[in-house]
C-alpha cells in the first residue's frame, strides 16, 4: 500500500495521477526483461530519480515489495519534476513505469509485515543491522559506499510511505547515524579519503598519510561566518578554498585527490622506505615551482609581482599549498579556459590576491577596504569567473560559420589567451567588470535575429596576427630562406652567364655583377616589410604603440634602400645602358664609384651582428628571456617582443650539429643546382636570345617582343621550380644516411633474427638487471658475499620473461607447445647449471647421444672437450641428468630402491670425475633409454581415470628403465648392485600424488621437451609478430636508457585515450555479417591470421576456460582491429607490469626463487605484498578514456550506441582501474525553463553498473568553441593523475614487455640536457600492425614505421625540430597544463591539433626528445580511400599550419639552419609536393606554348640549342620526388638497419613489383590538392577515415566522387598537354633523358586517372564492373535538391563539391578565375593548325573560332529548352526540331569538308581545341555563380558541367571495362593486391570470389 501520505487504505499509483497520463506504448528500450537497466534510461530532465531506480533493482530478489515502493517513489517525484511530460522521453518513460507499477501492485506482497509502511520500515532495519552495523569493520570502502547509498535512499523512500509520527526510534537512530557517515563512504576515485574499517593498503602508505597531513593542516586560517551565525568547520585546505571562493564540491574533491596523489609521488622519491610522518619542506616547493612557473614568467612579463608570499616559519608549508590548492581548483573548474593559460595566470593573480588578504590581515593592499569572509555559493566561481568568458568564446566561434568563415573574421583561443599578454588585461578588474573592453562584444545582434544566429556590426580586432589565407605567409614566415635561395640563385646565374662568356670564373666584372643581388635583397626586404604590414592589418587596433611604430620603420627603412641600392649601384657599372642608365642618372651628383660598397657594407651591418649572436647562443637565449626595458628596446627592432618564443635557441654543441648538417647540404644542393641545373642552359639560353624569329604559327600577341623572352621563360619556370624544391630531395637523401648512421650508434637491429637472439642469449638476464631491475648498492653487496646475484638476476628476469611468453599465449601469438619451448623454470636451485628456456637447448640432446655413441674407450677427454664447446649442450646435459635423477628419487617410496639409484649415480659422478665414463658405461645403450625415459615421460603427463591401472603402467616402464640402465649401459652393473644387501628389487612402491604437484610437473614437461624437441625449435616462434616482438624486446636490453628506478621511486603518470563512436568491440552480427561477395569479418581474419586462429582454438580448449565461446570470438576478431578494447587491453599492461615490479622490488628471495605466479596468496606476508603492490600501482598509474558521448549512448535507442555503451561498461567492469570520463547533458529547470546543463563526469565501474565519482559542472558546452577531439581531450584531463600523461588514441595498443620499461622511459623527464633543461615531451617511435592486411597497408605501414623512427630520430637529434606527432607520447603534465594543455582546440586552424601542441612546447622553451628503446603499437588505414581521406586531412591541416601563427613565430624566431630543418620537415614538404605537380604543368604548359606557336621549329631545332641535354637534366630530379622515392629512401635504410639490408632491398623490389611508385605518385596528387585548395580556399575539416577491415569493392562512382577533383581532372588535363606535346612537337626525340621525362609524365597521368581502380579489390572484375555502370548511370542522372545526399545525386554532389567557392573571399574568386584562364590556350592555339585556317594568322580565326563555340552551346540550349518545353505536350513538334537541327549540323559539315577544306584530323583537333575551352566557362561560371543564378543561367551550366563529367568518367571508365573483360587481369591484380596474405598461405581469390569454405572451423 503505497502512497505519499502513507495512509493504509491508498494501494498504487493514485487515480488522478493515472488518468492524467495518457497511455502510450513503453519504450522499446525498456522492455520487461531489460528491466534492470531501466536507472540508466532515465530522461535527462529526471536524473535524480535515477539512483531511486537503482536501488529498486539492488533489493529487488531481496525484497520485490520495497522495490515496488521505491519505484513507486520514483514515479510521483518524476511527475512532480515534470507534471506536463514536456521533457524529452519523459511521456515513454512515465508510461513505462507506471505499466511496470500496474503489473508489481498485483505481483508484490509484504513479507516481513502485514502493510507497506511497517514492511519498509523492517527491511530498513534489517538491511541497517545487516551490512552497517556488522559490515562497516569488514567490509571494503567500495562496498560500504554502495550499502551507503542504498541505505540513504531506503530513507527517503521511507518517508514519503511512513507519516513521520509513525517512523520508529530504532529507524530515526539508524538513520542519524547513516546521515553522518554516509560522507566517509563515497564513491571513490583511488583514495578513500574517509574510510574507517577495513582501510585499503593505499592508505597506509606512509607518503599518502604525510601528504593528508599537510593538507589537512587548517590551523590559523581564518573562520567562515555562516548566515545562522554559526561557525563552519572545515577538514582540509581545499574545503576552506571553496568556501572562500565557490568551488564546485566535484572539483575540490577530484582536486583534493589529485594535490594528494602529487605530493605522495614527489614525497616518496625523497624518502627512505621506513614510516615518516611530515611531508618534505622541499617537496611542496618543488611543487610549487613547477606549477607557478609560467605564472611568476608571465609577471616578470608584465612587470607586476607575483601574488605568491609566504611567511617563513610554520605557516610556510600551509601557504604554499594553499597557493597550489588555489592554483589546481581553478584550472579543474576552468573548462574551455583551460586552453588560454594567461587568462588562468590573471585569475589566479587576483585570486591569490584576495586569498592574501583574507589570511594575513583584515586589509587590502590598495584600496584600505576590509575584508569579510563570508562563505561562497557552490557555483560562485562557475557563474561569476568561467561563464562569462565562456560567453565570450562562444560568441567569437559563431563567427567563424562552423569552419566557413575567413580566420581573420573572429577571434580564437589565441587571440583570446594573448589579450592576456598585455598590460591591458588589468583594465578588467576584480571582480571582473562586465563593461570591460574584453566583455562588450562589438556585435550587435540585430532585431530580428535569433540567439544563435551569427553577429554582426564591426568586429574586434585579432590580437598580434591574422591568420589570412594566402599562399604569401610561406614567404613571410621563412623570408631568410627564400631570400638566401633566391639571392643565390641570381649569383649563381651571374657567374654562369659570365663564364660562358670570357670563361674565367670570377673576375672583377664577375664580382660587381655578383654585388647586384644586394639590390634583389633590397627587393625582397621591402617585399617583406610590406607583407608584415598587409597580413597584420586586422589586427593593428589591438597592438601597442611601438609595434606599429616597428612596422612602419621598418618599412621606410626597406623603401629606403630599395631606392638607394639600385641608384648607387648604377653609378658604379662603367656605360651603363636600359634601366641601369636611369638610375644612373638619378644618382648624378654622386661622384665615388664605391659608394655602392658602402651602402653594401651599412646594409650588411644588422646581418654580421646577428652572424654574431648567433654564434654565441646563450647569450642571445639570454637577452630574448631578459625583461629590462634597456635590452627590451635594444632587441626591440630584431624582433618584436611577445611573451612566447623567447629564448628558444640551443646550446652550443648541438647548434654546431645541426648547422654542420645545413652547411653539408647546401653546399651539396648548390653545387648540384649550379652545374646541373643552371651553367648547362646558359649557352642555349644565349643561342635562343640570339636568334631572330619573324614567323609564328599563330597570331603573335606580342611580335615586338625581344630577345625571345616568352621562350626563356618557358624553358627557365620549370628549372627555378625545381631550383626550389630540390632541397626536399637533398634533406631526404642527408637525413636517411645520417639518421641510420645514428641508428647504428644506438645498437638498433643487434638482435634482429632468432638466430641473433639465440647467440646472445646467456647475456639477456644480465642486460636484462642492467637495464631493468633497481637495485641499491646494499643490495648488491649483500648478494655479492653469498654469490646470489646472478641467481638472483636470473630469477628475477625468469619471472618477467616468462610473463611476456603467457602474454604472447594469451594473444594467440604461440601455441601451447611454444609456450613451453620459450618459458624459463622460475627456480634453478635444483639443478646446479642455469635452465635456458628448451628453444635454446633444442635437439642438444639427441645431438649428445649421437655424438657419444661412436666414441671409443679411452676418450673421455675429447667426448667431455666437445660437450662443453657448446655451453648450451653442457647445460642441457647436465640438467636431464640431474632432473631424472631428482625426479626418480621423489617418484619412488621404498629406501633400499632410493639407494640403488643413488650408487648408480655416485658411479656415474665417480667414472666422470676419473676419466673412464666411456670404459664403464656402454654408449650404444643410450638411444634405447632416451626412447624409453621419453615414453615414460608421455605416460607421466598423460590423463587418467583408473590410478590403479596407471600406477601398474608407470611401475612397469619405470622397471623397464632400471633394467636397460643395468643390463644395456652399465658394463659393471653386477659389481655396483651386489654390494646392497637386498637382493629382490621389483621398483614397485610409486609416489603417485606427485603428479598433483603443479612445479613437478613443469619438471616433467621440461625434462620431455629436452629429450624430444629436434631442430624444429630453432625457429620457435613461428608467428612473424611473436618473433618481432621477442627480438625488439631483446635488442632493447642493449641499447642506452636510464636505470629502472624501483616502483616507489618512479614518476607517476596517466594515459588518456579520446573516443567518440569508434567501435568498442565487434559485436557477434558484424562478426558475421557477410559482405558483398559472402565474405565474414571472422572468415577473412581466420583466412590472414590463420595461425593465430589455430592457437586461439587450442587455448579455449582449456576446460578452465569457463567463458561463452561467442564473446571469445568477439574478442579475438576486435583484438585484430582498429577497436577501443584492443587499445584498453593494451593500456592495462601497465598496470599489470607494475604488480610484477613491485613483486621483485618488495619480495624475498624466497618469494622470487619460488615464482610470481606460485606464491601462495593466503599467506598473511604474501597477502601483504600483493595489496601493497596493487596499492602502488594505483599510486603510479591511472587510465582515462574520455568517451565523450558515453552519457547520451547509455540514454540511447540506437542499437549502435547502446552495444557501444554496453561494451564500454564491460570493459569498466573487467578493469576495475579503468575511468571513463564523459559529457554529461541534463535539462534542467532554470527559473521557471528547461536549460541545458552539461557536466564533465567521472565513472569507474562497479558490481554491475558504473558508479560516479566526480560530476563538474561546465559553462556550456564544451565542444562546441573548439575542434573535437581536443575538445575531448581537455574536459577529461582534469580526471589524470600523476607528473607524465601519455597520449594515446583509440587505435593504439601496448605490448607486455613493452610496457615494463615505462619506468626507465619516464626517468627521461629527471635528465638534463642542453641548458639545464629538462625534457618536456617524450617521443616514443611506433609499431604499424596493421601492414599485413594488404599491399596498401603495407605500402603505408612501412612509410609511416620510416617517420616514427628514422625521421623522427634525425628531428630530435641532431637537427632539434621534432614536434609532437599525434601518440602515443609522453607528457610532462605539470609543464603542459600550465601551459594551455596537450593540444592547441581552435577550430580549423588548429586542424592538426597534436603538432600544434609541440609548437606550443617549443615556443614556451619546452624540450622535446625521441627514443627508440620502447614501442607502442598503432593502426593505420588500410584501403585507398582511407588512406587517401588520412592524406587529404593532414593535407588540409599542413595547410592550416601554413597560416597559423605559431608557424610564424617559430619560422622568424629560430635560427636561419633550425629554421631550414623546421620548414622542410613541416609545411616545406607538403609546398614541395605542390611545386613538384605544379612544375609538370609548367614544363608541359611551356612546351605547348613554344609548340602551338611554331617557336619549338624555329628555336629548338637549332643545332646549338638541340644537342643540350640541359633541361631534362635538370627535371629529372623532380621525377625522383614524383614517383615517391623521397618516401622510400628512408624506408629502406630503416628496413635495411632492423632487419638487414638484404631483406630492404627484397622488400624495395617487391613494392615495385607491386606499384608502389603509382601509390605514391597518387598520394603526391592528394596532398598537392588538398594543401593548395586550403591554402586558396579553406574548406578544412576533419575526415573520419573510419578503422575497420577493408575487404569491400568500391563502386566506380564512389572513386569518381572521392578523385574527380584532386586526381582526375587534373589527369585528364595533363593528358591532353601531353597529347597535344607528341602530335604537334617537333623537337628532337632521341634523349634517352627525355623519355624518362615524358615516361614519368605519362606514368603520373596514368597513375592519377586509374590507381583507385588498380587498387580497388575486384576492380576488373566483369560482374561488379556492370554493376558499377548500373550504379554510375542511375546516380548521374537523378535530379538533386534539398535533403537529397551527394552519393545519390550527381547535382547534389556537384553543388557540394562548390561548397569552397561558396564561403571564400573575393581574393579566392579571382584567382580561381585567373586560373580558369590556361584552358583557352588550347582553342587559341589549335585554331591556327587546322587545316580549314589555311595558314591564316589573322586574330579573326581566332574571332571565327568562338562564333562556333557560341554556336554549339546556342544549339544545345535550344535543345535543352525544347526537351524542358515541348517534351512532354508537343512531341512531334519536338522531334522535327530535333530532326531539322541534325538536318542542318549535316548540311554544314558537307559544305565544309567540299567548300572549306576541313579535314578529318580537323575535327578531332577542334575537339582537343573547344573541350578545354568549355571546361574553363564552367569554371568561371562556378566562380562567379551567385550572378549567373541572378540572370538564371545557373542551369545552363549545370547542364553543361553534367555532359563533361559524363563524358571525363566514360574516358576514365573505358579502360576498366577492357581490362575487366580479361579474366587473368583481375587474378593478377588480387596478387598485386594481396601478396602479403598470399605468402601466408591465404587463397584470397577464394575471399573475393565468396567461394566460402563451408568446412573451415567458425
Amino acid at each position: 500500500m503505497a502512497s505519499s501520505s502513507g495512509t493504509k487504505d491508498e494501494v498504487g499509483p493514485p487515480r488522478s495521477l493515472s488518468r492524467r497520463i495518457t497511455t502510450a506504448p513503453s519504450m522499446v528500450d525498456l522492455a520487461d526483461d531489460n528491466a534492470a537497466v531501466d536507472s540508466e534510461l532515465v530522461p535527462s530532465s529526471l536524473a535524480s530519480i535515477a539512483p531511486i531506480l537503482r536501488v529498486a533493482n539492488e533489493i529487488e530478489k531481496d525484497n520485490p515489495r520495497v522495490a515496488y515502493l521505491c519505484r513507486f517513489d520514483a514515479f510521483e517525484k518524476a511527475h512532480r519534476m515534470d507534471p506536463t511530460s514536456s521533457g524529452r522521453g519523459v511521456r515513454q518513460f512515465k508510461t513505462y513505469l507506471l505499466h511496470r507499477l500496474q503489473r508489481e501492485e498485483e505481483e508484490t506482497n509484504p513479507r516481513l509485515a502485514k502493510n507497506d509502511p511497517r514492511e519498509i520500515q523492517k527491511y530498513y532495519q534489517i538491511f541497517y543491522e545487516k551490512n552497517i552495523r556488522d559490515g562497516q569493520y569488514t567490509k571494503k570502502p567500495e562496498e560500504m559506499a554502495k550499502i551507503y547509498q542504498i541505505a540513504t535512499v531506503l530513507y527517503d523512500v521511507l518517508r514519503t510511505v511512513v507519516p513521520s509520527s509513525k517512523v520508529d526510534d530504532e529507524t530515526q537512530r539508524y538513520a542519524k547515524d547513516v546521515e553522518e557517515k554516509k560522507e566517509q563512504y563515497e564513491h571513490y576515485n583511488i583514495l578513500p579519503l574517509y574510510a574507517v574499517g577495513v582501510k585499503p593498503a593505499i592508505m597506509e602508505l606512509p607518503e599518502i598519510k604525510a601528504a593528508l597531513r599537510a593538507i589537512r593542516n587548517v590551523e590559523n586560517l581564518p573562520i567562515f561566518q555562516m548566515p545562522e551565525e554559526k561557525e563552519r568547520q572545515v577538514n582540509d585546505i581545499l574545503e576552506w578554498l571553496a568556501l572562500r571562493f565557490g568551488f564546485q564540491k566535484g572539483n575540490v574533491a577530484n582536486q583534493r585527490e589529485h594535490l594528494i596523489l602529487l605530493l605522495a609521488n614527489m614525497d616518496a622519491r625523497k624518502k627512505n622506505l621506513q614510516d615518516y610522518e611530515q611531508l618534505d619542506s622541499n617537496t611542496v616547493q618543488k611543487l610549487m615551482d613547477n606549477i607557478f612557473k609560467n605564472y611568476q614568467s608571465w609577471c616578470k612579463y608584465l612587470h607586476c609581482t607575483p601574488n605568491l608570499e609566504c611567511p617563513l616559519g610554520d605557516r610556510r608549508q600551509q601557504s604554499q599549498l594553499l597557493y597550489i590548492g588555489l592554483y589546481l581548483l581553478i584550472w579543474g573548474e576552468a573548462s574551455n579556459i583551460r586552453f588560454m593559460p594567461e587568462c588562468i595566470c590573471y585569475i589566479f593573480h587576483r585570486m591569490a590576491n584576495d586569498m592574501y588578504g583574507s589570511l594575513f590581515g583584515n586589509v587590502q593592499h590598495v584600496t584600505g577596504d576590509t575584508y569579510q569572509i563570508a562563505p561562497q555559493g557552490d557555483e560562485t566561481f562557475l557563474r561569476d569567473v568561467v561563464t562569462p568568458i565562456y560567453e565570450v568564446m562562444l560568441k567569437e566561434v559563431k563567427r567563424n560559420k562552423n569552419g566557413k568563415a575567413s580566420h581573420s573574421a573572429w577571434r580564437n583561443y589565441d587571440d583570446l589567451n594573448e589579450y592576456f599578454w598585455t598590460e591591458k588585461c588589468f583594465k578588467l578588474g576584480w571582480p571582473m567588470d562586465r563593461k570591460a573592453d574584453f566583455f562588450i562584444h562589438s556585435d550587435v545582434i540585430k532585431p530580428g535575429h535569433k540567439a544563435n544566429d551569427p553577429a554582426v556590426g564591426k568586429r574586434k580586432p585579432k590580437t598580434n596576427f591574422v591568420e589570412m589565407r594566402t599562399f604569401l605567409h610561406l614567404y613571410r614566415s621563412f623570408d631568410r630562406m627564400w631570400i638566401f635561395f633566391i639571392l643565390a640563385l641570381q649569383a649563381m646565374i651571374i657567374i654562369a652567364w659570365h663564364q660562358r662568356i670570357s670563361n674565367v670564373f670570377l673576375d672583377e666584372d664577375v664580382v660587381r655583377s655578383v654585388l647586384s643581388i644586394f639590390i634583389t635583397a633590397a627587393v625582397l626586404n621591402f617585399l617583406r616589410a610590406s607583407l608584415d604590414i598587409i597580413l597584420s592589418f586586422n589586427a593593428w587596433r589591438s597592438l601597442k604603440f611601438n609595434q606599429i611604430l616597428r612596422y612602419l620603420l621598418k618599412f621606410i627603412v626597406a623603401a629606403f634602400w630599395l631606392v638607394v641600392m639600385p641608384v648607387t649601384y648604377s653609378r658604379s657599372v662603367d656605360n651603363p645602358t636600359g634601366i641601369i642608365r636611369f638610375f644612373s642618372s638619378l644618382g648624378a651628383d654622386w661622384q665615388s664609384q664605391s659608394l655602392y660598397d658602402y651602402c653594401v657594407a651599412i646594409y650588411l651591418i644588422p646581418n654580421i651582428l646577428a652572424a654574431l649572436i648567433f654564434l654565441f647562443p646563450f647569450l642571445r637565449r639570454t637577452m630574448e628571456r631578459s625583461n629590462w626595458h634597456i635590452i627590451s628596446i635594444l632587441m626591440w627592432w630584431a624582433q618584436p617582443k611577445l611573451y612566447v618564443g623567447r629564448g628558444m635557441h640551443e646550446d652550443m654543441f648541438t647548434l654546431l650539429k645541426y648547422t654542420l648538417f645545413w652547411i653539408t647540404l647546401l653546399i651539396s644542393k648548390l653545387a648540384f643546382s649550379y652545374y646541373v641545373e643552371i651553367l648547362p642552359l646558359i649557352g642555349p639560353t644565349m643561342t635562343i636570345m640570339d636568334i631572330s624569329v619573324v614567323n609564328y604559327d599563330w597570331h603573335e600577341i606580342f611580335p615586338k617582343a625581344r630577345h625571345n623572352i616568352f621562350v626563356v621563360i618557358a624553358i627557365w619556370t620549370p628549372i627555378v621550380l625545381v631550383y626550389f624544391t630540390d632541397t626536399q630531395i637533398w634533406y631526404a637523401i642527408f637525413s636517411t644516411v645520417i639518421g641510420g648512421i645514428y641508428g647504428a650508434f644506438s645498437h638498433l637491429g643487434e638482435i634482429r633474427t632468432l638466430g641473433m637472439l639465440r647467440a646472445r642469449f646467456d647475456s639477456i638476464p644480465s642486460a636484462f638487471s642492467k637495464r631493468l631491475v633497481p637495485y641499491s648498492k646494499e643490495d648488491i653487496r649483500r648478494h655479492q658475499r653469498d654469490d646470489t646475484l646472478e641467481r638472483i638476476n636470473i630469477a628475477k628476469f625468469s619471472q618477467m620473461w616468462n610473463e611476456f611468453i603467457l602474454s604472447l599465449r594469451n594473444e594467440d601469438l604461440i601455441n601451447h607447445r611454444e609456450k613451453n619451448l620459450l618459458l624459463v623454470p622460475y627456480s634453478s636451485s635444483d639443478v646446479s647449471v642455469v635452465q635456458w628456456p628448451p628453444f635454446l637447448l633444442a635437439s642438444k640432446i639427441p645431438i649428445a647421444l649421437d655424438m657419444a655413441k661412436d666414441f671409443k674407450e679411452r676418450e673421455d677427454a675429447d667426448l667431455f672437450r666437445k660437450i662443453k664447446n657448446d655451453d648450451f649442450m653442457y647445460f642441457a646435459i647436465i640438467e636431464c641428468y640431474e632432473t631424472l635423477r631428482d625426479m626418480l628419487l621423489a617418484l619412488l617410496l621404498d629406501d633400499g630402491e632410493r639407494k640403488i639409484i643413488w650408487q648408480i649415480c655416485h658411479e656415474v659422478e665417480t667414472s666422470i670425475q676419473q676419466r673412464r665414463f666411456l670404459r664403464e658405461f656402454n654408449m650404444s645403450g643410450m638411444p634405447l633409454l632416451s626412447d624409453k625415459l621419453d615414453k615414460f615421460l608421455d605416460l607421466l603427463m598423460a590423463d587418467y581415470e583408473d590410478a590403479q591401472l596407471y600406477r601398474s603402467q608407470i611401475i612397469n616402464k619405470l622397471q623397464d628403465i632400471i633394467e636397460i640402465i643395468v643390463q644395456d649401459v652399465m658394463k659393471n652393473a653386477h659389481e655396483v648392485l651386489e654390494k646392497d644387501d637386498k637382493k629382490e628389487l621389483k621398483f614397485e612402491k610409486v609416489n603417485i600424488d606427485l603428479l598433483q604437484s603443479r612445479s613437478w610437473m613443469e619438471k616433467v614437461v621440461r625434462l620431455h621437451l629436452l629429450l624430444t624437441v629436434k631442430e624444429s625449435a630453432i625457429n620457435v616462434p613461428m608467428n612473424l609478430e611473436a618473433r618481432r616482438r621477442i627480438t625488439f624486446f631483446a635488442n632493447s636490453l642493449f641499447m642506452t636508457m636510464p636505470s629502472a628506478p624501483k616502483v616507489r621511486n618512479m614518476l607517476s603518470f596517466s594515459v588518456l585515450t579520446p573516443y567518440y563512436r569508434e567501435p568498442v568491440l565487434y559485436s557477434t552480427e558484424e562478426l558475421n555479417k557477410e559482405n558483398e561477395d559472402g565474405i565474414t569479418t571472422l572468415f577473412y581474419l581466420q583466412k590472414i591470421y590463420p595461425d593465430e586462429w589455430k592457437n586461439y582454438l587450442e587455448r579455449i580448449q582449456d576446460p578452465k576456460l569457463d567463458k561463452d565461446r561467442s564473446e571469445m570470438d568477439r574478442q579475438w576478431v576486435s583484438y585484430r582491429g582498429q577497436t577501443l578494447a584492443r587499445t584498453v587491453r593494451g593500456m592495462m599492461y601497465y598496470r599489470e607490469t607494475l604488480e610484477l615490479q613491485c613483486f621483485l622490488d618488495f619480495a624475498d628471495d624466497n618469494a622470487i626463487f619460488g615464482g610470481y605466479r606460485a606464491i601462495d596468496i593466503n599467506h598473511r606476508d604474501y597477502r601483504t605484498l600483493k595489496e601493497q603492490a596493487q596499492a602502488l600501482a594505483d599510486l603510479k598509474f591511472t587510465y582515462v578514456v574520455s568517451c565523450q558521448v558515453y552519457g547520451a549512448q547509455k540514454k540511447s535507442s540506437d542499437a549502435q550506441d547502446r552495444s557501444c555503451y554496453a561494451n564500454i561498461l564491460n570493459l569498466m567492469l573487467t578493469y576495475p582501474s579503468l575511468r571513463v570520463a564523459y559529457i554529461d547533458e541534463r535539462e534542467e529547470t532554470v527559473s521557471g525553463k528547461p536549460e541545458k546543463v552539461y557536466y564533465s563526469v567521472l565513472v569507474k565501474g562497479g558490481e554491475k553498473l558504473d558508479e560516479e565519482i566526480y560530476r563538474i559542472k561546465l559553462p556550456g558546452p564544451p565542444t562546441e568553441i573548439g575542434e573535437g577531439k581536443p575538445e575531448n581531450q581537455n574536459h577529461a584531463i582534469i580526471f589524470t593523475r600523476g607528473e607524465a600523461l601519455q597520449t594515446i588514441d583509440m587505435n593504439q595498443d601496448n605490448y607486455f614487455e613493452e610496457a615494463f620499461k615505462m619506468r626507465n622511459v619516464l626517468e627521461e623527464f629527471l635528465k638534463t640536457h642542453s641548458g639545464q633543461r629538462t625534457p618536456t615531451i617524450l617521443g616514443l617511435r611506433e609499431h604499424i600492425f596493421t601492414g599485413s592486411v594488404s599491399s596498401l597497408a603495407w605500402f603505408m605501414s612501412n612509410q609511416e614505421t620510416s617517420f616514427v623512427t628514422i625521421g623522427q630520430r634525425i628531428l630530435a637529434n641532431p637537427l632539434r625540430v621534432r614536434f609532437h606527432y599525434g601518440h602515443p607520447d609522453i607528457f610532462d603534465r605539470i609543464f603542459h597544463l600550465t601551459r594551455g594543455g596537450i593540444s592547441k582546440a581552435s577550430k580549423t586552424i588548429n586542424l592538426s591539433e597534436d603538432i600544434f601542441s609541440g609548437y606550443n612546447s617549443t615556443l614556451r622553451r619546452g624540450y622535446v626528445t625521441h627514443h627508440e628503446y620502447i614501442q607502442v603499437g598503432k593502426g593505420r588505414d588500410v584501403g585507398m580511400n582511407q588512406i587517401s581521406l588520412f592524406e587529404a586531412k593532414v593535407a588540409n591541416g599542413n595547410g592550416e599550419q601554413t597560416l597559423s601563427r605559431d608557424v610564424y613565430r617559430l619560422g622568424r624566431r629560430f635560427d636561419f639552419y633550425r629554421m631550414m630543418s623546421f620548414y622542410f620537415t613541416t609545411v616545406g614538404f607538403y609546398f614541395s609536393s605542390m611545386v613538384t605537380v605544379l612544375t609538370v604543368y609548367m614544363f608541359l604548359y611551356g612546351r605547348a606554348y613554344l609548340v602551338l606557336s611554331g617557336l619549338e621549329r624555329r628555336i629548338l631545332d637549332d643545332p646549338s640549342v638541340r644537342q643540350s641535354k640541359a633541361i631534362e637534366e635538370a627535371l629529372a630530379t623532380q621525377s625522383f620526388f614524383q614517383l615517391g622515392l623521397l618516401l622510400v629512401l628512408p624506408m629502406v635504410m630503416e628496413i635495411g638497419l632492423e632487419r638487414g639490408f638484404r631483406s630492404a632491398i627484397g622488400d624495395f623490389i617487391v613494392m615495385q613489383l607491386q606499384l608502389a611508385s603509382v601509390f605514391f605518385t597518387f598520394q603526391l596528387g592528394t596532398k598537392a590538392h588538398y594543401y593548395g585548395r586550403t591554402l586558396l580556399h579553406g574548406g578544412s575539416k576533419y575526415r573520419a577515415t573510419g578503422r575497420g577491415f577493408v575487404v569491400f569493392h568500391a563502386k566506380f562512382a564512389d572513386n569518381y566522387r572521392m578523385y574527380s577533383r584532386s586526381h582526375f581532372v587534373k589527369g585528364l588535363e595533363l593528358l591532353l598537354l601531353l597529347i597535344i606535346y607528341e602530335v604537334y612537337g617537333h623537337s628532337y626525340r632521341s634523349s634517352s633523358l627525355y623519355y624518362f621525362i615524358t615516361f614519368s609524365m605519362w606514368f603520373l597521368v596514368a597513375s592519377w586517372l586509374f590507381a583507385p581502380f588498380v587498387f580497388n579489390p575486384s576492380g576488373f572484375e566483369w560482374q561488379k564492373t556492370v554493376d558499377d555502370w548500373t550504379d554510375w548511370k542511375r546516380w548521374m542522372g537523378n535530379r538533386g535538391g534539398i535533403g537529397i545526399a551527394h552519393d545519390k545525386s550527381w547535382e547534389s554532389w556537384w553543388n557540394e563539391e562548390q561548397e569552397h567557392l561558396k564561403f571564400t573571399n573575393v581574393r579566392g574568386r579571382v584567382l580561381e578565375i585567373i586560373l580558369a584562364f590556361r584552358f583557352f590556350i588550347y582553342q587559341y592555339g589549335i585554331v591556327y593548325q587546322l587545316k580549314i585556317s589555311h595558314g591564316h594568322k589573322e586574330i579573326l580565326v581566332y574571332g571565327l573560332s568562338w562564333f562556333v563555340m557560341a554556336t554549339v552551346l546556342l544549339l544545345l540550349k535550344m535543345v535543352s529548352m525544347g526537351r524542358r518545353k515541348f517534351g512532354t505536350d508537343f512531341q512531334l513538334m519536338f522531334r522535327i526540331l530535333k530532326a531539322l537541327l541534325f538536318l542542318g549540323f549535316v548540311s554544314v559539315m558537307t559544305v565544309l569538308f567540299v567548300v572549306g577544306g576541313l579535314a578529318v584530323s580537323d575535327l578531332f583537333a577542334a575537339i582537343l581545341a573547344f573541350m578545354p575551352t568549355g571546361w574553363a566557362l564552367i569554371l568561371i561560371a562556378q566562380a562567379c555563380r551567385p550572378c549567373l543564378k541572378g540572370i538564371g543561367l545557373w542551369d545552363s551550366v549545370m547542364e553543361l558541367s553534367r555532359a563533361y563529367e559524363a563524358i571525363m568518367g566514360l574516358i576514365i571508365f573505358m579502360p576498366v571495362v577492357v581490362l575487366s573483360w580479361f579474366p587473368f587481369v583481375s587474378e593478377f591484380q588480387t596478387r598485386l593486391l594481396f601478396n602479403q596474405a598470399f605468402s601466408r598461405g591465404l587463397q584470397i581469390s577464394m575471399i573475393l570470389e565468396g567461394k566460402k569454405d563451408k568446412t573451415s572451423s567458425t
